[in-house]
C-alpha cells in the first residue's frame, strides 16, 4: 500500500431489503482495513432502484452497523467531505459525467423501443447466441441524435465497449483476468428513467470519494472488464477491486435471503452475539496466523490485510457459529449477560434479579444462545401446561411429598432427597425432569431448587 494515501473503503447496500448477513460480512472487512491503516470506512446508499425501495431499510442498515460495533465514518448520517453519500441525492453528477463521456466517445445514445429489445432477446436466444445488445444505435451521426433526441423521450445512454480487443482486469484476489470485448455487452449507464445503472454510479462514486480499496462479491467479476473500460475513458486511477466469494450453505447452495438465517434481525432475535457473529466471519476467507479459532475483534484488526484474502467458497455453517457463540456465552460476566438476556427477553425482568444472576450461572455453559436461556428458565418459574399419565400424577404426587419434608434446604438435602426418591422408585433422572417441566432434561435440579426456594419448587409440583 502507498503509504501516501489515505485508505478510504466503503460498502454500498440497496436498501432494497432489510440487512443481509453478507453485507455485515463485507463490511467486517473494509471497516477493519481502514481501522488498521487509520483511514475512513464510508456507506454509500445505492438507492437508484427507486421502484424496490423498502421505506425504513436504510435506518435498519445503521442500526445494524452500530450493533456489530462497525459504525462508519461517512454517510448519509454522517456528513464528510465527498458527498452526498445517497445516489439519488447525485443524479447531475451522473448526468455530467455521462455527458462527458459522449463527447469522450466512450458512450452513445440509444433510442431503441422495449418492443424492439425484445424481439431482438428472443432471436438471439432462438439461435442459441449470447444475449447481447446489437449496437443499432452505436453509430447514429450528431444530426441523426439531435432530431431523435427532439422527437423520442425514453432514450437511454450506453456505454462504448471498445471493439476486437482484449480488456484485462486485475482481482487483488484472483490476479489478472482477461476478457475478450466481443463479448461485453454495450452496457446501459443512464436508463429511461433518468436514473443510473450501477456500473456507471460505482465508478463515479468510487473515483469522486477517493475510496482506495473496495471490496464486492465475486458475481460482479463479469461486469469488471465494462468498469475498467470507464476508468481508462476518463483516465482515472482505479481503487484495488477485491472480489470476495460468495457465503454458501454447508450443501453449497447460495446463501440467499430465501434462507431465514441471511437477516441481520434473525441473529438478534434468536441471541447471538455481535462479537461471536464477527469472529465467525472473519474466518469465512481469512485465517489467524497463530490458527486460532477465538479472538477479539481488536486483535482482527491488528492482524487483518485485505491482500491476506482468499478465493474460497466459504461456508456458513450455523452449527460451527452457535458453538463459537457459546464459547463467549461462557466467558461473559453474569451480570452482562443477563442484561443482554433481558434485552432480549422482557419476560426475564418480572422475576427478582438477584435470583435470576445466580440462573445466569448455571445456565451459561449449557446454552448456545441467549434464547436458550429463557427456554431453560421459564419452566421451572412458571407452570408449564403439559400431560402426564395416571401414574406418573400419582409419582408427581409423592415427589411433592418428599420434598414438603425437608427441613434444611440445602443443595446436599435436596440432592439427597431425589436420590432416595429415584432409588425408591426405580426411575431416573430424566422421569423426575418430565415430572417437574414436562421435559426430560434441563437445568441441574438440585441447584434450581436451592436457588428458587422451597416455596416455589412446592409451587411448581403441587
Amino acid at each position: 500500500m502507498d503509504k501516501s494515501t489515505a485508505v478510504r473503503t466503503r460498502i454500498a447496500p440497496s436498501p432494497t431489503g432489510y440487512p443481509h448477513i453478507g453485507t455485515i460480512y463485507q463490511a467486517l472487512f473494509d471497516w477493519a482495513y481502514a481501522k488498521r491503516h487509520n483511514g475512513k470506512f464510508l456507506v454509500r446508499i445505492e438507492d437508484t432502484d427507486q421502484s424496490r425501495l423498502v421505506p425504513d431499510a436504510e435506518e435498519k442498515i445503521y442500526a445494524s452497523l452500530d450493533w456489530f460495533g462497525l459504525s462508519e465514518d461517512e454517510s448519509p448520517r454522517k456528513k464528510g467531505p465527498k458527498g452526498p453519500y445517497r445516489q439519488s441525492e447525485r443524479l447531475e453528477i451522473y448526468d455530467k459525467y455521462a455527458l462527458e463521456l459522449i463527447a469522450k466517445g466512450g458512450a452513445y445514445y440509444c433510442f431503441c423501443s422495449k418492443e424492439r429489445l425484445e424481439q431482438m432477446r428472443n432471436d438471439l436466444q432462438k439461435a442459441k447466441k449470447i444475449v447481447m445488445y446489437d449496437k443499432h444505435c452505436r453509430n447514429l451521426n450528431p444530426e441523426q441524435v439531435k432530431e431523435k433526441l427532439e422527437s423520442i423521450k425514453d432514450w437511454v445512454i450506453r456505454l462504448k465497449i471498445p471493439e476486437n480487443t482484449k480488456i484485462v482486469v486485475k482481482d487483488e484476489i484472483r490476479g489478472d483476468i482477461e476478457f475478450d470485448s466481443r463479448l461485453v455487452d454495450d452496457q446501459v449507464l443512464i436508463k429511461s428513467d433518468k436514473f443510473p445503472t450501477y456500473h456507471l454510479a460505482v465508478v463515479v462514486d468510487d473515483h469522486l470519494m477517493e475510496i482506495t480499496d473496495a471490496l464486492r462479491g465475486e458475481e460482479w467479476i463479469t461486469s469488471y472488464p465494462k468498469h475498467k473500460v470507464i476508468y481508462d475513458y476518463f483516465e482515472w486511477k482505479m481503487p484495488k477491486y477485491y472480489h470476495t466469494s460468495v457465503l454458501r450453505n454447508p450443501d453449497k447452495s447460495k446463501l440467499s435471503k430465501r434462507h431465514g438465517h441471511t437477516s441481520v434481525s434473525w441473529y438478534q432475535e434468536q441471541g447471538y452475539l455481535p462479537e461471536s457473529i464477527l469472529n465467525f466471519l472473519a474466518h469465512l476467507g481469512w485465517s489467524h496466523p497463530e490458527g486460532k479459532e477465538i479472538f477479539s475483534l481488536d486483535e482482527f484488526v491488528s492482524l487483518f490485510d485485505l491482500k491476506d484474502l482468499r478465493a474460497v467458497a466459504p461456508i456458513f455453517d450455523l452449527q460451527k457459529l452457535s458453538w463459537m457463540n457459546s464459547q463467549y456465552i461462557m466467558k461473559m460476566d453474569n451480570d452482562g449477560l443477563l442484561k443482554r438476556i433481558q434485552h432480549l427477553s422482557s419476560r426475564i425482568l418480572e422475576f427478582d434479579q438477584n435470583m435470576m444472576v445466580r440462573l445466569v450461572e448455571l445456565a451459561k455453559t449449557r446454552i448456545k444462545t441467549l434464547r436458550e436461556f429463557e427456554d431453560l428458565v421459564i419452566p421451572f418459574l412458571e407452570k408449564q401446561a403439559f400431560k402426564l399419565s395416571s401414574d406418573e400424577t400419582k409419582l408427581k404426587q409423592k415427589l411433592f411429598e418428599k420434598l414438603s419434608l425437608i427441613d434444611s434446604w440445602t443443595n446436599e438435602s435436596i440432592v439427597e432427597c431425589l436420590k432416595q426418591f429415584t432409588k425408591e422408585h426405580n426411575i431416573r433422572f430424566p422421569v423426575l425432569y418430565k415430572l417437574l417441566i414436562g421435559q426430560e432434561r434441563g437445568l441441574p435440579i438440585a441447584d434450581v431448587f436451592q436457588i428458587l426456594g422451597k416455596d416455589s419448587i412446592i409451587r411448581l409440583l403441587s
